[in-house]
């Protein structure tokens, strides 16, 4: 028997950091949806009691360092499953790029297993589960769109964006996402995205609401540290997006398109100076 799950990247559309908090992580406001730019997990039983990671791509590790190896782990010990799982995960989204590619995968690991071993866990607790690994991925258990608080693992689903095209961009750089919350300070920011305005224009299905209202503070340390980003971001609306944004941490830039004419001409020009460019559709 086989599974399949798909694990597709997410994109912020307005990130805000409020504080830092006691137990050392930051106490954040994030909107965020996905986008149709995936990895796919196949997973298969083993008779054994090893889980065994396979893929295509040779620039992830395939070991307790992987989120996927790390769900599958957590599933097993807390579920006292004796057999083991053979994943094979086919890798799409570019790594340490902002898009939760690493906690995609986790959470896709976690839907599958459950799916595999018959163990009938409820999406709220593979949420929590998802939580143990990261903060992006209790919302990659569900997907959608959703408010995320707290560290990120607090999930208020809301409607999708209206459809749209989706330009994205990674620079040939890697941004270390805890290098950026460190070097993050509330004070220099001086006007901060909001995510009741992100919601009333979601909630009306306003593409120019939408557009208007991304917002990224983490912009202010990565764009500081990487001025090409900055570039990047500028060449992006030069060429024609409607609304456009670093993802996450960055160094991911992302455009809004709504009219399809223009998908072809921002996405040639940013070819000219970024290998990694990708056109998708918003998953909704």
């Amino acid at each position: 028997m086989k599974i399949y799950e798909k694990a597709p990247a997410k994109i912020n559309l307005m990130l805000d950091v409020i504080h830092k908090r006691p137990d050392g992580y930051h106490e954040v406001e994030m909107i965020m949806t996905m986008v149709d730019l995936a990895d796919r997990l196949e997973m298969s039983a083993l008779p054994r009691d090893t889980i065994i990671i396979s893929s295509q791509a040779g620039y992830i590790p395939l070991d307790e360092k992987n989120l996927a190896f790390q769900a599958a782990k957590l599933i097993k010990e807390r579920y006292n499953v004796r057999s083991g799982v053979y994943i094979h995960l086919d890798k799409k989204i570019p790594v340490a790029a902002g898009l939760a590619g690493g906690s995609s995968d986790a959470a896709a690991t976690l839907r599958g297993l459950n799916r595999l071993w018959g163990l009938n866990i409820s999406e709220e607790e593979l949420k929590k589960l998802g939580a143990e690994l990261g903060s992006d991925v209790p919302f990659c258990v569900t997907g959608g769109t959703a408010l995320a608080t707290g560290r990120g693992e607090v999930l208020t689903p809301l409607p999708n964006p209206p459809q749209c095209w989706v330009v994205l961009a990674k620079l040939p750089i890697n941004v270390s996402t805890a290098e950026v919350y460190g070097r993050y300070r509330n004070e220099r920011i001086q006007k901060h995205p909001s995510a009741e305005r992100m919601r009333t224009a979601l909630e009306s299905r306003s593409f120019p609401g939408v557009c208007r209202e991304l917002g990224n503070v983490l912009e202010s340390v990565t764009l500081h540290m990487h001025p090409e980003v900055a570039h990047l971001k500028e060449t992006m609306l030069r060429l024609g997006a409607d609304g456009v944004l670093m993802s996450g941490s960055g160094p991911t830039v992302f455009g809004l398109v709504s009219k399809e004419a223009k998908v072809s001409r921002i996405y040639n020009g940013l070819r000219g100076f970024c290998k990694e460019v990708y056109a998708v559709r918003l998953l909704t």
